[in-house]
């Protein structure tokens, strides 16, 4: 994670925003603003600045040069997070104080680990990831980037999820599974078996259909 060093610029001032915005708050940055494509409509969120839109973020400058892409939504958030690398900005990883992360894991940039997080020994997280609220990560996952861990979903040893995928709430998956690129799995499911690109798979056990 980077040092909070000088003014931090979130894109997305939506509650995935805020809710990064405390995090970063609570690691120490005290010079926090948003770009968002409602402004100039929107110029305040909560209590932090809405300065200008996403459309004009073209390159750091000394004033901002750190930034962090805060849209909930997969695809959009791992687009700008790549524009942003593109772009020469910094982009640190977010874990909220009361999460716990193993000595072991790696996290990529652009990713925020929420409160109550656990993620274990061996686990490689992705960039512009969402490990949410209470979410649980185990040994030697291997998590795609762009990928959104809902709050409450449990990850068993040796899982692995693709690029731009989404697990939904209190969702679980068997150890060992693979769940594809592009898969929506509904909330408190339970994933006993592998999951192609592309699926939607919902239900106890959780079952697939074609389509995200």
């Amino acid at each position: 994670m980077a040092r909070p060093e000088g003014p931090l610029l979130l894109l997305g001032a939506g509650g995935h925003g805020r809710v990064v915005a405390e995090i970063a708050e609570a690691l120490g940055w005290n010079d926090i603003a948003f770009l968002d494509r409602l402004w100039p409509e929107l110029r305040i969120n909560l209590i932090w600045p809405v300065i200008g839109t996403v459309d004009d973020l073209n390159f750091p400058t000394e004033a901002r040069k750190t930034a962090f892409a805060t849209i909930g939504s997969n695809r959009p958030r791992l687009e700008l997070h790549r524009r942003l690398i593109e772009n020469g900005f910094a982009v640190p990883h977010f874990v909220h104080p009361s999460a716990t992360i193993s000595r072991y894991a790696v996290i990529g940039r652009g990713t925020v680990v929420m409160p109550g997080a656990v993620v274990n020994a061996g686990a490689r997280i992705g960039e512009a990831v969402i490990v949410n609220t209470g979410a649980s990560i185990d040994h030697d996952c291997r998590i795609g980037d762009g990928v959104h861990i809902s709050p409450g979903a449990c990850l068993a040893g040796q899982v692995a999820v693709g690029e731009r995928s989404w697990i939904g709430i209190g969702a679980v998956v068997r150890e060992s599974v693979t769940v594809g690129r592009d898969v929506m799995i509904g909330a408190g499911a339970a994933v006993v078996m592998d999951i192609g690109d592309s699926q939607t798979a919902t239900g106890v056990p959780a079952r697939t259909r074609t389509g995200t």
